[in-house]
């Protein structure tokens, strides 16, 4: 299927690693030029960015003068057509609500919602100059299932779903779309890596890593699948909401979490 997406502009955050980096490599291979944000690069990023059709940017978006910055960039490649908003941060609050400071809240919520929001401030005139666009945002089957152990992330995803059904309200007349992507639990260094939310709760748990991987597939009645979502599998519907094969999709916001979600 053509997207019909070569030749587009799109700034992707979060994309040194995992669901960002995915859809950063899929967006190339459809033809896309991408502004990729991040801490810092990655050797993968690096390896894509040798294509000429990636411009890196070192950002934190914590910081608030740095979307408007990275989106400044889409401008070195003429303008700009669609924006992903993939950047977050979870921690596990094994502690419980009480032991949760304010500066872990406000950590959370910039990182995981007020960093969207300031990106998708940036992007949209540059959006509107083109007549038109897409901002796709991964939020998080966390909006749907909030937990006591990711309570402060569960609330800035619900947030960020929110954010993008209000603003495809107001924009949707101007031609610019607004979905939103909510993955289950997806194979990346967040959930798997060493340090990830499975090594971590296998340590708290005082269990291994198999045991707490296989505890977080059989959670909430356990994914229909039964095994975690691959970043590719993200990508290919981020750049699906992206193309106008979806022309008349807004404010819609898509699960793609094996089944995890059970209730309608």
């Amino acid at each position: 299927m053509d997207l019909g997406l070569a030749g587009k502009v799109a700034v992707v955050t979060g994309a040194s690693k995992g669901i960002g980096l995915a859809i950063a490599t899929a967006l190339v291979g459809e033809g896309v030029r991408v502004v990729a944000g991040a801490r810092s690069s990655t050797p993968e990023l690096d390896d894509l960015a040798s294509t000429g059709r990636v411009l890196f940017e070192s950002v934190d978006l914590s910081d608030a003068d740095a979307p408007v910055r990275l989106v400044g960039r889409a401008r070195e490649f003429g303008g700009l057509d669609v924006l992903v908003n993939n950047v977050g941060a979870v921690t596990l609050r094994t502690d419980g609500f009480l032991a949760i400071s304010d500066e872990e809240w406000l950590a959370t919520i910039t990182l995981s919602f007020l960093a969207a929001v300031r990106t998708t401030r940036a992007a949209i005139p540059l959006l509107l100059e083109r007549g038109g666009g897409n901002v796709v945002t991964i939020g998080s089957v966390n909006a749907f299932l909030p937990d006591p152990g990711v309570i402060d992330y569960s609330a800035a995803k619900a947030a960020v779903w929110n954010l993008s059904k209000s603003l495809s309200k107001e924009y949707g007349a101007e031609h610019i779309r607004f979905n939103t992507i909510s993955p289950g639990p997806v194979a990346t260094q967040l959930w798997l890596g060493d340090n990830g939310v499975a090594a971590t709760a296998a340590r708290n748990m005082g269990v291994d890593f198999d045991t707490a991987r296989d505890r977080v597939v059989a959670s909430q009645g356990g994914f229909s699948t039964g095994r975690f979502t691959q970043p590719s599998e993200v990508a290919d519907l981020a750049l699906l909401l992206a193309s106008d094969r979806a022309g008349n999709v807004t404010g819609a916001d898509f699960l793609i979490d094996g089944g995890l979600v059970k209730t309608l």
